[in-house]
């Protein structure tokens, strides 16, 4: 079963520019990890110093090893001083059942 949530986290201030350098380094390295399905972070349009990102890995393991990581602890140490209450607030989440994608008429 695919593994689906989001992080959400924000800069303290003075650290937007650094988050935003940290975040898109550590997203090529999420990216390329073998479970990895979606890692998409973006800055929230209403605060511009909260990144928001969604995730979905394959399956559980595939999640479990991106915890386990060493590129996932390097950047949770580095980005804990820069952030409100010291890291990022994980949200999961479970998919609500619907129909097959239909096809539109343009």
């Amino acid at each position: 079963m695919t593994i689906a949530l989001y992080a959400e986290f924000t800069a303290t201030a003075g650290n937007h520019a650094l988050v935003s350098d940290l975040i898109a380094e550590f997203a090529q390295r999420v990216r390329a990890e073998p479970g990895n399905l979606v890692f998409d972070p973006h800055h929230r349009v209403d605060s511009p110093s909260t990144v928001f990102v969604y995730e979905a890995y394959r399956d559980q393991a595939a999640f479990d090893e991106h915890l386990a990581s060493s590129h996932g602890y390097d950047f949770n140490a580095r980005l804990g001083g820069l952030v409100v209450g010291g890291g990022s607030r994980l949200t999961m989440l479970s998919p609500i059942a619907v129909g097959p994608r239909t096809a539109t008429k343009g």
